[in-house]
């Protein structure tokens, strides 16, 4: 079942924590360090563990009765796969456990201009999960210029996406501010805004609250509660 308030609205006197997607998507991240990230998670709280496809079903289980959610990482991190594989991962991870997809949009068809594939693209990852799981795009945004990220916001919400994110944090270019407002003012109330790449302090996770994100992705989640 889907949260009624899946993005909320900062607010000054807010916990981070219920905002942070607590992030481990490297290679070489194995069992045990996932198992670490699920119990940090749970401690403190954060929105959910955000992991790889094949590492879902562990985090299932590590996190079963915290509250805390199961994100899945699909199409990572260059979006380019056909997006009949893009399906069937989404659909794998749902049935492992996920109640958060976060997929790579189809970077290089949004430059090539075909505005249709992208949005196939996106559509086919919804359907698979079937309103079972929320589906955030990842946009890449140091990729893209201004018009293009608007272009794929505006995109991601007619295929009935329910946020975009802002970058995977493998493309050399994290969460800024400005693209984040930039998102947040393309795009309807019922969507969401996920900055993710490069946040690691909590002065740096608000300024981006305070621009309109109703998400942050990283993998520092505990240096940001805990302000080391």
């Amino acid at each position: 079942m889907r949260d009624r308030h899946p993005f909320p609205d900062w607010h000054p006197d807010a916990q981070l924590a219920p905002y942070i997607d607590y992030t481990v998507a490297t290679a070489d991240a194995g069992a045990r360090e996932i198992a670490s990230r699920c119990e940090e998670a749970a401690a403190f709280g954060f929105r959910s563990v955000c992991v790889n496809g094949g590492w879902v079903r562990l985090c299932r289980e590590r996190l079963g009765g915290t509250g805390v959610k199961v994100s899945a990482a699909v199409g990572f991190p260059l979006g380019a796969q056909a997006t009949r594989a893009k399906a069937f991962e989404a659909g794998a991870a749902l049935d492992d456990g996920a109640s958060e997809i976060d997929m790579v949009m189809a970077i290089g068809k949004l430059k090539d201009g075909d505005r249709d594939a992208v949005e196939r693209d996106i559509a086919a990852v919804v359907l698979a999960v079937q309103g079972g799981a929320l589906v955030k795009v990842v946009l890449e945004t140091g990729l893209l210029t201004d018009e293009e990220k608007r272009l794929a916001a505006r995109i991601a919400e007619a295929a009935g996406a329910d946020c975009v994110q802002t970058s995977t944090g493998f493309a050399g270019s994290g969460a800024n501010a400005g693209d984040v407002a930039l998102l947040r003012g393309e795009l309807s109330a019922r969507m969401g805004v996920k900055a993710a790449g490069g946040i690691r302090t909590a002065d740096a996770a608000i300024a981006l609250l305070r621009a309109g994100a109703g998400r942050i992705g990283s993998s520092a989640g505990v240096a940001i509660v805990s302000g080391i």
